[in-house]
């Protein structure tokens, strides 16, 4: 009876020349791997090549996970590891399986009993969270809300009031062209001692990390994001 592969959560940087973020011992075992799940191929190759790999490219699999991939062809992505091979699981950015589609394939692998292994690496939302003075003991992560600005309004003045009952640092990701609009929404809609952050570009150079109460942003202004991956965190004391 053949011994399944490895599933490895791989996480990759959060934006460029920022490889120095994966540790070494995640570098070595991308390098011991020949086949290859991500959202896209193109982006995982990238990703690899600054690791400097020491197999030919022409030798490895990538297959590509995304909205428009089958519950049919997960299986197949994971038939190197039932034939024993172990495989790699790659976010676009950060952690696989965390605010990103990897998770699907992570159920799969379970249901096939195949072993997975989480990576250390990057995370925006824990890195965020760290530095952001909020609760470390009680947080949730919403992902995105809504676009459109009276439900964006909406829903923030509700999660502040889960905030304030649960004790509980909120939070948020946006698209980055709607950065703008998210903090502005913001500022308009909750409490003026609420605290909010803004966690903008995190581990690159650029890096911005804030916290202020609502009434100290409408004074000091709001940081220009727009275009830059970005996490937003708010939080009420009772």
């Amino acid at each position: 009876m053949t011994t399944k592969g490895k599933l490895y959560l791989i996480p990759t940087p959060l934006g460029e020349n920022a490889v120095h973020t994966i540790p070494p011992y995640v570098v070595k075992i991308i390098h011991e791997l020949d086949f290859f799940i991500a959202e896209r191929a193109k982006t995982a190759r990238r990703f690899i090549k600054t690791t400097q790999p020491v197999k030919a490219f022409d030798t490895l699999s990538f297959f590509e996970l995304n909205k428009r991939t089958t519950p049919a062809e997960w299986k197949r992505f994971l038939a190197p590891a039932e034939n024993g091979n172990d495989i790699g699981l790659l976010s676009e950015a950060g952690c696989p399986g965390v605010a990103d589609p990897g998770a699907l394939i992570v159920e799969m692998a379970h249901q096939k009993a195949i072993e997975v292994v989480p990576l250390v690496g990057p995370s925006s939302i824990l890195l965020a969270l760290m530095a952001s003075g909020m609760n470390g003991q009680q947080f949730c992560f919403h992902g995105y809300l809504s676009p459109k600005k009276p439900e964006l309004a909406k829903a923030l003045r509700q999660v502040e009031q889960q905030s304030a009952k649960l004790d509980q640092t909120q939070i948020f990701i946006e698209t980055p062209y709607r950065n703008t609009q998210f903090m502005e929404t913001a500022l308009n809609s909750l409490s003026d001692r609420t605290r909010f952050c803004i966690a903008a570009d995190v581990t690159l150079e650029t890096e911005y990390i804030r916290t202020q109460t609502i009434a100290q942003w409408k004074k000091t202004g709001l940081p220009e994001l727009h275009k830059r991956p970005a996490l937003f965190l708010i939080y009420q004391k009772r």
